[in-house]
């Protein structure tokens, strides 16, 4: 099985490229299949859930080919209604799915979709908003059947700002009759990409961004190209792995205002951070000092997939801090995993209390999530000695060429194959 091999790393140096958002592609990739002609996405990272979304379209019938970082995607032989139960289970985004099929194709069906044990994420939300908009809703223990002869416009309030439901709504609401109002609609950078995506293609969106979105729908949409903004979360990596090892990086095609929270957080520990439009350089080459406690919170607050990079960032700072959670109830799974390095810290129900510890120590890890196993490897490159990640495939669920990029900058990691155990 593959598993990362990670020592000590010295100062990191270099200059790091941003890729385009996970959090972006996945719903504008399902948005393709509303168009009657080819779309091209451009900054389109090569990551296993970008794979995966891409074997659902080709499953449905569209026609797709990757060449370099931009996507082709023709979505003009699109005839399937349902997603393969072994392809919803590869990730929580192929709940999208189900508004594009609706939208365009009247019905949807989908086995209840998988994605990393962090918590509860129901599609209790989604289904709200394609009732209202006058579809059928079938659940079964497993499974997922949406039909509707004709949608309409509707006023939406959903109980909680999704982002997940706010990008279903969205998607099912350009293929009813009349104007539909999604309140209380959650308000990340992704959401504003999806809808830059279906206005490209045609579609009449106003608010996207903010807790009211508008969508006048029943245009037809043509394909587009379109490019995807930068991953804020691959950029908050990358800043923590500078802050946790000190050194100089440099990130290009990025953009700062979408990491305002994280680089709060570092600027307070003692990072020098300076930044243009579409770059941010990072610097530490002192010790760290303990940030203010962090409560993820939906944007534009801190973002809870930044959370477990920063925790690991400030693991051997001078003082003590606490993170708390309060989007997913399972996210600090990693956090077991942290105390086999030698790390003080403890786990108070949704809250993490840390102590810095000057010295970590190499271990044996499993990565059980995408963030978390981001966390276990900045955390590693702190430790003295080698130590042993498993669980490689849910880090590469979400970045691209990161082993690649972080060694570039003097990190010291490989991936290797260790047999499996008789």
């Amino acid at each position: 099985m593959p598993a990362l091999l990670v020592s000590k790393s010295p100062p990191l140096s270099g200059e790091v490229t941003i890729h385009g958002a996970k959090n972006s592609v996945l719903p504008i990739l399902a948005a393709t299949l509303l168009c009657r002609t080819p779309c091209v996405l451009h900054n389109c990272p090569d990551i296993l859930d970008v794979t995966h979304a891409l074997a659902i379209l080709r499953s449905l019938g569209c026609a797709s080919e990757r060449r370099g970082a931009s996507v082709y995607i023709d979505p003009r032989g699109c005839a399937g209604r349902s997603v393969p139960p072994e392809l919803a289970a590869s990730m929580r985004a192929s709940s999208l799915f189900l508004g594009a099929l609706l939208a365009g194709c009247g019905e949807a069906s989908l086995s209840l979709p998988g994605g990393c044990p962090i918590g509860a994420r129901p599609v209790d939300y989604h289904l709200l908003a394609f009732r209202a908009l006058g579809a059928e809703v079938a659940q079964t223990d497993d499974t997922i059947s949406c039909r509707a002869q004709k949608l309409t416009g509707a006023n939406i309030t959903l109980p909680g700002p999704s982002v997940g439901a706010t990008e279903n709504a969205m998607l099912a609401a350009t293929g009813a009759d009349g104007v539909t109002v999604i309140e209380n609609a959650a308000c990340e950078p992704e959401i504003a990409d999806l809808a830059g995506f279906l206005i490209a293609c045609g579609a009449k969106i106003t608010g996207a961004g903010t807790s009211h979105i508008s969508v006048e729908g029943g245009h037809p949409l043509t394909g587009a190209t379109y490019t995807i903004l930068p991953d804020r979360i691959e950029t908050a990596t990358f800043l923590c792995a500078c802050a946790a090892c000190g050194g100089e990086l440099t990130l290009r095609r990025t953009d700062a205002r979408l990491a305002e929270p994280v680089l709060g957080s570092l600027a307070e520990s003692g990072c020098r951070i300076s930044c243009t439009h579409d770059t941010i350089q990072i610097c530490r080459n002192g010790p760290l000092t303990a940030c203010r406690p962090v409560v993820s919170r939906p944007y534009p607050g801190f973002p809870t997939d930044a959370m477990p990079v920063l925790l690991a960032a400030q693991l051997r700072v001078q003082g003590q801090t606490a993170f708390t959670e309060t989007i997913f109830e399972n996210r600090f799974g990693y956090v077991r995993e942290l105390g086999k390095l030698g790390v003080q810290l403890r786990q108070d129900g949704s809250t993490v209390r840390l102590n810095g510890t000057p010295r970590l120590h190499a271990a044996q890890l499993f990565a059980e999530d995408l963030r978390g196993g981001a966390a276990l490897l900045l955390a590693a490159m702190q430790a003295e000695g080698e130590s042993t990640i498993f669980g490689v495939k849910h880090i590469k669920r979400g970045y691209d060429t990161l082993e690649t990029a972080l060694q570039s900058a003097g990190a010291r990691l490989k991936t290797v194959e260790i047999p499996k155990k008789m």
